[in-house]
C-alpha cells in the first residue's frame, strides 16, 4: 500500500537550512516494506533474443556508487565518479584511463565536464574542479546538491537543493552570480535538470523550466510543465528530474509522477504536456521519446505532440534507470545489473546484457559507438553494438 498517493518512490527532505538535517526518505522499495509486504516479484524475462548483436568490449572500476553520480561523455572520453570521492576519465572505445583522482570526500553529485575540466559536489557542500587529474579549486555551497554541476562555457553552473543556481569561473572558482528562487517546502533527493541551449542555460525549478541568462543569472523565461497540488507538501512535491530529451530548440523532461512535456526554448512556450507516472528522466530521437514509469512500464511518446507509440510491459518492478536511445535500439538498466535493449520501433526486447549483478547506478551513455554502464558496485562496462 502506499503512504501517500503518486509518491511511493520518492526521496524528498525539507529544502529549509535550518533543518535540513531532518531527512523524510521512502525507500526505493516503496512503502510496503514499512509494514512488512512483500515486494511485488517482476515477471520472469524469457530467453535472450539477442536479436541486435552486442559485445562486452572493457571493464574498468571506479568507486561504489551510492547516489545521483551520473557519467558524462566529452567526444570518445566517458569521466565517472564514485561515492567515496574518485573520478576517472576514461577512453569510451578501450575503457583505459586517462587520469584518476581523488577529492578526499564523499560525494554527493557528479559529474560534470567540458572534455578539460571535471566538476562535483560532496556531502559537506563543497563544488571540487578537477583538470587533468588535479584540484583546481572549491568552494563551499550553502545548501545540498544532488544535481551533477554543468561545465560549459568556462564556467561551471551548479543547482542547488534549495533551487538556487550558482555560477562560478571555471578556472578560478570565482562565484560570479547566484539566482534564488522561492523555495518550496520539500524537494526530491535525486538529480534535476540543468543544460545549456544555445546561448541561454536550461534549468529546472520545481515544475517548471526555466531559461536563465548564463552572464548575469537573470530570468528570461519560464515555461510549466506541471503544477502542484495535492493537500499536503509530499503530494504537492512537483520537480523537474534529468535526463532531458533535447532536439535543437526544444527541450523534452519529466515532471516527478506527474507529466511529461516539450518546451521550445527560443520563444520559452510550452508545446505539450501529457500525464505520466514516472521518477526517472527521459531520452529521445527525432521521432520519439522513452521513458520508463514507477510500475516499470516503459514507454514511447511521439516528439511531435506527445500521443503514446508503444508501452513495453516486461520489466515491471525492476527499478528502472532512464532510458538512452541509441540508433534503433533503446537502452535502460535494472535493479539487478541487467541492461534491456528495446526496439525504438514498437518496444520488443532486442537483447539482455549482463554485468555484476549489482544493479545499474545511472542513465548508460553512449560514446565513441560504445554503449557504457556504470553500477552500484562501481563497475564500468563499455559494450560494442555490433
Amino acid at each position: 500500500m502506499n503512504l501517500m498517493p503518486n509518491r511511493s518512490q520518492a526521496r524528498v527532505f525539507p529544502s529549509s537550512l535550518a533543518i535540513i538535517s531532518v531527512v523524510v526518505a521512502f525507500g526505493l522499495t516503496g512503502c510496503g516494506s514499512l509494514f512488512g509486504s512483500k515486494k511485488p516479484e517482476p515477471p520472469a524475462l524469457g530467453a535472450n533474443p539477442a536479436s541486435v548483436p552486442v559485445a562486452q568490449a572493457w571493464t574498468a572500476r571506479i568507486g561504489a556508487i551510492r547516489g545521483p553520480l551520473q557519467p558524462v561523455v566529452n567526444g570518445n572520453s566517458v569521466t565517472v565518479a564514485g561515492s567515496d570521492g574518485s573520478v576517472a576519465v576514461l577512453d569510451a572505445a578501450t575503457g583505459a584511463e586517462r587520469w584518476r583522482a581523488s577529492v578526499g570526500a564523499p560525494l554527493a553529485a557528479g559529474v560534470g565536464s567540458d572534455g578539460k575540466l571535471a566538476a562535483v559536489v560532496t556531502q559537506a557542500n563543497d563544488v571540487v574542479v578537477l583538470e587533468g587529474g588535479r584540484e583546481l579549486w572549491r568552494q563551499k555551497l550553502q545548501a545540498q546538491v544532488f544535481t551533477a554541476p554543468l561545465v560549459a562555457g568556462g564556467r561551471v553552473f551548479v543547482l542547488a537543493a534549495d533551487r538556487s543556481v550558482n555560477a562560478f569561473d571555471g578556472q578560478t572558482g570565482r562565484k560570479l552570480w547566484q539566482q534564488q528562487r522561492p523555495g518550496e517546502p520539500l524537494v526530491l533527493r535525486q538529480a534535476g535538470v540543468v543544460l545549456p541551449v544555445g546561448d541561454t542555460l536550461v534549468v529546472g525549478l520545481s515544475g517548471r523550466l526555466a531559461g536563465l541568462n548564463p552572464n548575469s543569472g537573470a530570468v528570461r523565461w519560464e515555461a510549466p510543465l506541471a503544477t502542484p497540488r495535492g493537500i499536503n507538501d509530499v503530494e504537492r512535491l512537483v520537480d523537474l528530474v534529468g535526463s532531458v530529451a533535447r532536439l535543437d530548440d526544444v527541450v523534452c523532461a519529466r515532471a516527478f509522477q506527474t507529466s511529461v512535456g516539450c518546451v521550445n526554448t527560443e520563444r520559452g512556450s510550452v508545446l505539450w504536456t501529457k500525464p505520466a507516472n514516472g521518477f526517472e528522466g527521459i531520452s529521445g530521437d527525432a521521432g520519439y521519446l522513452f521513458g520508463a514509469e514507477a510500475n516499470g512500464h516503459v514507454l514511447a511518446w511521439r516528439r511531435s505532440n506527445g500521443e503514446r507509440a508503444w508501452t513495453n510491459e516486461r520489466l515491471q518492478h525492476r527499478s528502472l534507470t532512464a532510458p538512452l536511445a541509441m540508433g534503433r535500439a533503446v537502452a535502460v538498466g535494472d535493479s539487478t545489473g541487467l541492461v534491456h535493449l528495446l526496439s525504438r520501433d514498437d518496444g520488443t526486447p532486442v537483447n539482455r546484457l549482463t554485468t555484476d549483478g549489482s544493479g545499474i547506478a545511472a542513465t548508460p551513455v553512449l560514446a565513441a559507438g560504445m554503449l557504457v554502464v556504470v553500477t552500484r558496485n562501481g563497475g564500468v562496462f563499455g559494450f560494442r553494438p555490433e
